[in-house]
C-alpha cells in the first residue's frame, strides 16, 4: 500500500473530477490485476444467455400466476413474489455484464454503486421473500388459528412491501453512504469501491436470514413429526408436505448456489487491499449464483401441479396464439381441440376449461389445516 496516498487530496480531485476515481480503486486494491480477458467474450456470452433465459422463464411463471392462479392465495403472492426478484435479478445481471469490462472505468462512482446495488438487491429480496414464505408457513401449520382471509392477505401483502424496502436499503447503503471512495484501506478487494465492514454486514445480515429460514423449516418438521396435538394432520396433509417439500428445495437450491459467493465475499473482507489471493474467481461464483435463479421457475413448475396446470395453459394459449401446432399434452390436458377455426374461440374454451380445473384443487394449497377462504 502506497503510504503517501491522501485520501483528502483524492476526495478534492474526485470532486473536481480531475481523477478517474473507479480506475484508482481497481489499481490501488488490486483488482486490477486480478482481470483477465482470456475467455472473458465466452464467459459473458453464457451470462448473456443465462440472463436471457432467467428473465423469459420468470416471466413465463409469473404471467401464469397472474392470469391463471390471480394470487387468490397467499402462497401464490409468495411464489409471485419469488419470481419478481428473480425475474429482476436477471434484469439487474444483464445490466451488470453489460455495463462491466472496459466500461466499467467509464462509470462515475454513483453508475458504480448502483450497478453493483441492483444485484445486492435482488439477492437480498430472494432471501427476504423465502423467509417471508417461512414465517407464513410457520404460522399456518403451527400456530393453528382461525384467521381471516382478508387479514392474512393484507399481513403477507404488507410483508412483501417490507421485503423491497429492507432489500433496497441494503442494496443502496453504498451509495448514499457507507462507502470507501479514497479510503483505500477500508476497501475490498473484489469490489473496490465497497468497504469491507459494508460487505460484513450484509453477509451477516443475509446469513442470519437463511439460518433463520432453516430453523423455521426445522421447527415445522420436528413438530409435525413428534406431536400430533400442535399440527392437525387431515386427509389433505400429503398434498401439503409435498409443497412443504417444494419450498425447502427452493431453499436448498439457493444455500448451494449462493453459499460459494458469500465464502469468497468472506474471505475478501479479511485481506489488505492488494494483498488477498482467492482461489475462486468472483465471475465463476457469481454464475452460479445465478444459476439459482433459472432452476427457481423449473422448480415452481415441476413440483407444484397448480401452477404446473397454468404454466402448460399459458404455453398452450401461447401455442394457439402463435399458430403453432398444439403439443399433446395440451390437447389432453386442457381438451384445446385443433378443429376450430377460430382462434380466439380456442382461446377462450382453453381458458374456460382450466379456470374449471382449477376450481376442483384441493383447497390445502397454503399448507393449511383449514382451508382458505
Amino acid at each position: 500500500m502506497n503510504t503517501t496516498f491522501n485520501p483528502n487530496l483524492c476526495l478534492e480531485l474526485a470532486k473536481e473530477k480531475l481523477i478517474n476515481v473507479v480506475v484508482l480503486h481497481y489499481n490501488m486494491t488490486g483488482r486490477m490485476t486480478m482481470r483477465s480477458s482470456d475467455g472473458m467474450s465466452y464467459l459473458n456470452a453464457i451470462f448473456i444467455f443465462i440472463s436471457i433465459a432467467i428473465i423469459l422463464e420468470n416471466l413465463f411463471v409469473l404471467t401464469a400466476l397472474l392470469r391463471y392462479l390471480r394470487l387468490k392465495r397467499w402462497v401464490y403472492c409468495c411464489l409471485a413474489n419469488i419470481a419478481v426478484s428473480d425475474l429482476l435479478a436477471g434484469v439487474s445481471y444483464l445490466l451488470n455484464i453489460c455495463l462491466s469490462g472496459p466500461n466499467t472505468f467509464l462509470l462515475s462512482p454513483q453508475l458504480w454503486f448502483v450497478r453493483e446495488g441492483l444485484v445486492f438487491t435482488t439477492l437480498a429480496a430472494s432471501i427476504f421473500s423465502l423467509l417471508i414464505t417461512a414465517v407464513e408457513r410457520y404460522s399456518t401449520m403451527v400456530v393453528i388459528t382461525s384467521e381471516n382471509h382478508s387479514v392474512k392477505s393484507i399481513r403477507v401483502h404488507g410483508l412483501i412491501a417490507l421485503c423491497w424496502i429492507l432489500a433496497g436499503l441494503v442494496g443502496f447503503l453504498p451509495l448514499i453512504g457507507w462507502n470507501c471512495v479514497c479510503n483505500i484501506d477500508k476497501c475490498s478487494n473484489l469490489l473496490p469501491l465497497y468497504a469491507k465492514d459494508y460487505l460484513l454486514f450484509s453477509l451477516i445480515l443475509l446469513g442470519v436470514t437463511l439460518v433463520g429460514i432453516t430453523g423455521f423449516y426445522c421447527t415445522i418438521y420436528y413438530l409435525v413429526c413428534t406431536s400430533a396435538k400442535r399440527v392437525v394432520v387431515t386427509s389433505h396433509s400429503r398434498h401439503s408436505f409435498h409443497l412443504l417439500h417444494t419450498v425447502i428445495i427452493i431453499l436448498g437450491t439457493f444455500i448451494f448456489c449462493w453459499s460459494p459467493l458469500f465464502v469468497v465475499l468472506l474471505m475478501d473482507t479479511t485481506c489488505s487491499p492488494g494483498s488477498c489471493t482467492i482461489p475462486l474467481r468472483l465471475e465463476w461464483v457469481l454464475a452460479l449464483a445465478l444459476l439459482n435463479s433459472a432452476l427457481n421457475p423449473l422448480i415452481y413448475s415441476f413440483r407444484s401441479s397448480e401452477v404446473r396446470k397454468a404454466v402448460l395453459a399459458l404455453l398452450c394459449s401461447a401455442c394457439t396464439w402463435a399458430g403453432v401446432p398444439l403439443p399433446v399434452s395440451c390437447r389432453q390436458g386442457t381438451d384445446i381441440t385443433s378443429g376450430s377455426s377460430n382462434e380466439s374461440s380456442l382461446r377462450r374454451r382453453s381458458s374456460v376449461r382450466l379456470s374449471r380445473a382449477l376450481s376442483v384443487r384441493s383447497p390445502l394449497t397454503s399448507i393449511s389445516s383449514v382451508p382458505s377462504q
